[in-house]
């Protein structure tokens, strides 16, 4: 599985570096991972990330680079854990609940842009 997956720490190295590298080196600001602590991302997707930050890197008038990643479905069901921790940290009591979050498409991220190239696959075949 190792080929396969790229950890998070590797994935935002590789993609800044992907900036800094260019041949047009611009400052890369990644968004949409804060809360992630751990992560496994897809190495062939993570490779097309890559090359899509230097593309936009060498685009005219382009000084730096932002990546958000947000959820390809904006209508998201999440488990909200619930813990009561005792004084060493240990689980001492937990409610599971559930969430059901609508998070802005990629609309809100692209107001005023003309210049909007579609390289994801068909929702189900990526």
């Amino acid at each position: 599985m190792r080929l396969m997956h790229t950890t998070l720490p590797e994935f935002m190295e590789k993609i800044k570096s992907a900036g800094i590298e260019s041949k047009n080196p611009v400052d890369v600001k990644i968004r949409g991972l804060e809360n992630l602590t751990s992560a496994k991302m897809q190495s062939l997707r993570t490779g097309r990330i890559e090359i899509a930050v230097e593309d936009m890197s060498l685009k005219d008038g382009v000084k730096n680079v932002d990546v958000t990643v947000i959820p390809r479905i904006p209508e998201t069901m999440h488990t909200v854990v619930v813990r009561g921790l005792d004084e060493n940290g240990n689980v001492k009591s937990a409610v599971l609940e559930i969430i059901n979050i609508m998070h802005p498409t990629e609309e809100a991220l692209l107001i005023g842009c003309d210049d909007i190239e579609d390289r994801r696959p068909a929702i189900g075949k990526h």
